[in-house]
Parts: C-alpha cells; structure tokens; sequence
C-alpha cells in the first residue's frame, strides 16, 4: 500500500507593473480624446502597479477619479503643480517620502504589494543634474533597508546595456550635441552618450529587468509618432530611437520576473510621446 504523502499548498502572486510618462497630462487635460483612448488601454492591460510621469494637471482626486476606471482604488501623487508622478494600485499604498528637495521634478516613495517603489522623473536636460539626482535616490534606498524594491519611470538617461545600440547612432548624437542648453546644460558626457545616471542605480544593486526579455533593438522607450510635426520629423522619429525609461528592481526581485513587455508600436504609438514598460512578476 503506497502511503498518502501531504503537502502543503504553495500560493503564488503574480503582479503587473507599468510606468508610462503621459506627456504633458494629456496636455493638462485638454486632450481627452488621447486620455480616454490611454484609459481604454490601460484598462485592457490591467496593471496592478501603475507608475505615472507627467500628471500636469492633476489633483489626487482627479488620479483617483482616473484610476477607478482601471481599477485601482488607491492612488498617490507627488505634488500638484510643475510635472508630478504618481503611483496607482489595486492594494492600499503607504507613502514613505515625497522627494522634492534637490531635485529636478522629484520622486515618490511608496509601498504596496509589500515592495518599496520609488517613481521618479529626472532631469531632462543635464546629465550632471540627473547624475546628483541618481546619486540622492540611491541614498534614500539604501537608507530605508528594504530588500525589496523597484525603481521606476523616466529615467532621461541611457544604459551601458544599451551601449552595443547607441554607439552606432549618429542621428541621436548630433540631436544631443544640438540641444546643448544656453545655461550650459548637456544630456552629453564630454560629447558622448552619458551611461552614469543608469550605472549609479546598477551599483546599488539594482537589475534592469528589461534587458533579460527584450532583444536591444527592441528596447526604444522614446520618442513615440505622436511627435511627428510637433517637434520631430517622422525620418528623426525613426532615427532617434532610444530607451530613456526604466524598471529596475532589487536583486531578491529580479527573480521573480516572469517577463517584461515595452509597448512600442499599435495603439501606444500616438497615447504618448513615450512607451509604456510593463513588468510581471510571481511572488
């Protein structure tokens, strides 16, 4: 007689996270044809984490107006004026910090699902700026002693894991060397491609999730044909590609992504002038 072995049941979580900078708040809530098309896909996604960039416009009532529609009770938001993040979530959110000194748009600091998320939003425009910015962050992470973390949003910075792509770019290059500020703001380090800012979180640790399930040709975050006679070409659309969005993740994290999925073509391609990244995970 074979005897009767009792396990116990093993319960897994499985959870989507999604940063996505929504340019200019839908033009401070005037387009609402763009808005109600990006609720629509947001919807259809179902992310259980949602990190957002550029709320312009937005009240915490408005977020959480915004986010019932996809099914997210709780919602935080950084500030209310200028370009504030936010996080959304199907479970409660407990704010840990609003990161506003020192900073160039700020970051947030929650936790939900039990993971610290910090949502951030960089300097566009001087990668000596971003680079203090990535260095202040990483303290704060450090600080709080979590193992568990994300860190997530419009980084406006490139990674060396991206150098293999980048480096052949000239089109992008000259456009960096073009922008070149009056103030003496650069995005450029000593004329080159700048991987510090994404280097500074990699040493914390932190793993870029991203690489591991997305071929480097694949990896563009930015810019989206949205822009098309706004303020770029279609021909500099397509030359200009690159990844300036990010999420990274503790190393205990990291394990449990399952995939990682950068929405950039179809539908995405005129909701923003960015494309969503979406992370899943089994906990």
């Amino acid at each position: 007689m074979i005897p009767f072995l009792g396990f116990a049941q093993k319960t897994s979580t499985n959870v989507k996270v999604m940063t996505y900078n929504i340019w200019n708040g839908f033009d401070w809530g005037k387009d609402t044809a763009r808005k109600e098309n990006w609720i629509q896909w947001i919807s259809d996604k179902s992310p259980d984490v949602l990190a957002l960039q550029e709320l312009c416009g937005y009240t915490e009532e408005k977020l959480r107006t915004d986010a019932a529609r996809w099914g997210h009770t709780y919602v935080k938001i950084l500030k209310v004026e200028g370009y504030p993040v936010g996080l959304t979530s199907n479970k409660p959110i407990i704010l840990k910090e609003k990161g506003l000194d020192e900073m160039w748009h700020g970051f947030l600091h929650c936790e939900t699902y039990g993971i610290d998320f910090f949502v951030v939003h960089l300097s566009p425009s001087d990668s000596n700026f971003r680079l203090k910015e990535a260095h202040l962050i990483v303290e704060k992470i450090r600080s709080s002693k979590s193992d568990k973390y994300i860190i997530l949003g419009d980084f406006n910075a490139h990674s060396p894991f991206d150098e293999g792509i980048l480096k052949n770019n000239k089109s992008l290059l000259q456009k960096y060397t073009n922008e070149k500020n009056k103030k003496g703001y650069s995005n450029l380090r000593l004329g080159a491609f700048d991987y510090s800012v994404v280097s500074t979180f990699l040493g914390l640790p932190a793993i870029d999730v991203t690489k591991n399930f997305v071929d480097i040709k694949a990896r563009f975050t930015f810019p989206t044909p949205a822009l098309i006679g706004i303020y770029q070409t279609a021909d500099e659309v397509e030359l200009n590609k690159e990844r300036i969005d990010y999420i990274l993740t503790s190393p205990i994290i990291s394990k449990s992504c399952k995939n990682v999925s950068i929405f950039n073509s179809g539908m995405t391609e005129n909701l923003s002038d960015h494309y969503p990244i979406m992370a899943e995970f089994q906990f």
